[in-house]
C-alpha cells in the first residue's frame, strides 16, 4: 500500500475535523466531531479535554477507515485552537481541570495585577502581546493559584501545562510538543528567539519543566497512534496554531497575504516577513511558522474579533433565529437594521481595542424592531469589527491590502461578505477551498515530509470568488465613523459597569 495521502487534523473550538488530501491538496475523505463548551460563570468558558481527545481519535479513525487504513498516510499535520490551556499529571496522563478556553476571562484579575505592577511594557517587548486574559500564560497562572490539584502536581514535579497541541501529542504521541506559532500565543515565548522566556516564566510563575518541547512547525516531529487506528504509527510532520495554518492555506508562504477566518470569532492575520514586527498597542506580533531549514521563523501581524459566529449562535439559543444559517435570509428581508446597532463582544473586545471587560451591547431598540433587524445588526457588527482590525493593520504596516482573503463557515453568508467588502472599500476574495485551515496544515505536513513544496499550497489556494465593494466612499466613511463612536460609548459603559461592581468573580 502506497503512502499517498496527507492527513489534516483541524482541532477547533466547536468541532474537530480530519481531512485526507492527495498530493495536490485535494480532499478525498473527511470526518467531523462536534465539541461543546461550558459557561459556569459569566465570562468563564471551559471544555472537556477528554472530549477534545476523543473527537480527534474518532474523526481520524473514520477517515482512515474510508481511505483503506493508516498505511496510506504519508504525513499528518495537527492544528489547534490556540490559547486554550490544559493541565494534566504526567504520571496518570489525566487532565486535572477542564480545558480553559481562549474565550475565558477568569484570569483577568491576574492580568490586571501584573499591569498595575508595571509589567506590561516588558511583556509586550518580549512576547509581542499585551497583557490580556485571552493568552495562555494568565490562564496557567490562574490554575496554579486556584486549583489545589494543579498546585500539588507542581510541587510533586508531575504538572504538565500546555495548549491543546501539547495535550494531544502527549496522549497520542507520548511527548507534549508545540511549535513556535502556537507557543507564540502563550505569552511565555520570546518572540525573537522562538524559545521559552525565563523572565515570562518567572513573571507568571509557570515551571519550565511543565511546558512542552518546542519543535519546528514542519519536519520530522515523531508519530501519533491509537489502538483504533491500527498498528501503523502515523508520521507527524506539522504542528501549527489554527489561524497560522489558515494563513498558510491561503498561499501566504509564497506571497504577502492578509486573511480573515470567520468562525466562532474572526481572526485576521497578515504576513510580516522574517523579523519580529512592532505593531504598536493595537495589534499582536506573532510567529506564522518555522519551516525546515529556516534559521529564523516567519512572522505575522494578528488581530482577533472574539465573537462572530458565537453571536449568531447566541441569537439561535434565545430562539430569535432558527439557526445561524438563516441570518442571511433575515438580514436581506429588511432594507436596513432599523437603527439597531450590535457590538458582538460576548467574550470581551480584542484588537484593536483590547478591552477584556467590554461586553455585548445592543442599542437603538424600538417597538418596530424585529428579529430580522437584530440579525442584520449582528452581521453588520461582525463586518465592522473586522474593519477595525484590517484598518489597524494598514496603519501599522503603512500599506492597505489590495484585497482581503477570507474563509470559514460564515463566508457562506452572502450578505455578510458583501457588507465586508462595502465597509472595507476593497474586494473580498472568498476561498473556494472550503477548509483553508485544513488545507494549510496538510500542506505544511507535506512540506515537513518533503513530498510537496509551498508552490503546491499556493496553487491549491489560487481559486477564489471575488466580491467587489458597491458602496461609495463617502457613505462608507460615515458608517465607519458612526461605528467607532458607538464602540467608544460601549467601552465607557463597560467601565461604568466595572465601577459599580459588575465584574465577574475571580476565584473558584
Amino acid at each position: 500500500m502506497s503512502r499517498d495521502l496527507l492527513l489534516a487534523i483541524d482541532q477547533g473550538t466547536t468541532s474537530t475535523r480530519a481531512i485526507a488530501h492527495d498530493l495536490q491538496l485535494r480532499p478525498v475523505a473527511a470526518a467531523q466531531r462536534p465539541l461543546g463548551s461550558r459557561h459556569p460563570r459569566p465570562g468563564w468558558v471551559e471544555q472537556d479535554p477528554e472530549q477534545i481527545l476523543a473527537s480527534v481519535v474518532e474523526s481520524v479513525a473514520e477517515v482512515l477507515d474510508e481511505v483503506g487504513g493508516a498505511g496510506r498516510i504519508a504525513a499528518v499535520g495537527l492544528d489547534n485552537q490556540g490559547e486554550t490551556v490544559v493541565a494534566w499529571d504526567s504520571q496518570t496522563a489525566c487532565a486535572l481541570t477542564p480545558a480553559v478556553s481562549w474565550q475565558c476571562d477568569r484570569s483577568r484579575p491576574i492580568v490586571e495585577r501584573l499591569r498595575a505592577a508595571g509589567h506590561e511594557p516588558l511583556v509586550r517587548t518580549t512576547t509581542g502581546l499585551p497583557l490580556d486574559p485571552y493568552f495562555s500564560a494568565g490562564k496557567m497562572a490562574w490554575l496554579v493559584e486556584n486549583v489545589p490539584e494543579v498546585a500539588r502536581a507542581r510541587d510533586a514535579g508531575t504538572l504538565r501545562l500546555g495548549t491543546v497541541d501539547a495535550w494531544l501529542t502527549a496522549r497520542l504521541g507520548g511527548e507534549p510538543l508545540s511549535d513556535p506559532s502556537t507557543a507564540s500565543r502563550t505569552q511565555l515565548l520570546d518572540l525573537a528567539t522562538a524559545s521559552w522566556s525565563e523572565p515570562m516564566l518567572t513573571l507568571f510563575d509557570v515551571p519550565r519543566a511543565s511546558l512542552p518541547r518546542i519543535v519546528t512547525t514542519a519536519g520530522d516531529l515523531g508519530t501519533l497512534g491509537h489502538a483504533t487506528w491500527g498498528d501503523v504509527a502515523l508520521p507527524l510532520t506539522a504542528l501549527a496554531c489554527d489561524q497560522q495554518a489558515a494563513l498558510a492555506g491561503h498561499g501566504a508562504i509564497t506571497r504577502p497575504t492578509t486573511k480573515a477566518t470567520y468562525g466562532t470569532g474572526v481572526f485576521v492575520l497578515a504576513t510580516a516577513g522574517e523579523r519580529p514586527p512592532h505593531p504598536g498597542e493595537q495589534l499582536l506580533a506573532t510567529i506564522a511558522w518555522q519551516l525546515p531549514g529556516a534559521t529564523t521563523p516567519s512572522y505575522a501581524l494578528d488581530g482577533g474579533v472574539f465573537t462572530a459566529g458565537a453571536a449568531l449562535s447566541w441569537l439561535a439559543d434565545l430562539g430569535l433565529i432558527a439557526d445561524p444559517a438563516t441570518s442571511e435570509e433575515l438580514a436581506i428581508s429588511v432594507p436596513d437594521a432599523g437603527g439597531v446597532r450590535v457590538l458582538p463582544a460576548l467574550a470581551g473586545l480584542g484588537a484593536p481595542w483590547w478591552e477584556p471587560s467590554a461586553r455585548g451591547v445592543i442599542s437603538g431598540l424600538s417597538q418596530a424592531t424585529t428579529r430580522n433587524h437584530l440579525a442584520r445588526a449582528v452581521l453588520d457588527g461582525i463586518a465592522h469589527r473586522v474593519c477595525d482590525v484590517v484598518e489597524a493593520m494598514a496603519r501599522a504596516s503603512g500599506r492597505a491590502p489590495q484585497a482581503l482573503r477570507v474563509d470559514g463557515g460564515l463566508t457562506a453568508n452572502r450578505y455578510l461578505v458583501q457588507r465586508q467588502a462595502d465597509l472595507l472599500g476593497i474586494p473580498v476574495d472568498v476561498a473556494t477551498a472550503s477548509e483553508s485551515t485544513a488545507l494549510g496544515i496538510a500542506g505544511l505536513a507535506g512540506i515537513g515530509v518533503g513530498l510537496i513544496g509551498p508552490e503546491v499550497i499556493a496553487s491549491a489556494a489560487a481559486s477564489v470568488n471575488r466580491v467587489e465593494p458597491r458602496m461609495a466612499d463617502e457613505p462608507r466613511q460615515a458608517e465607519r465613523a458612526a461605528w467607532l463612536a458607538f464602540v467608544r460609548r460601549a467601552i465607557d459603559l463597560a467601565a461604568a459597569r466595572g465601577e459599580e461592581g459588575g465584574a465577574s468573580p475571580s476565584t473558584a
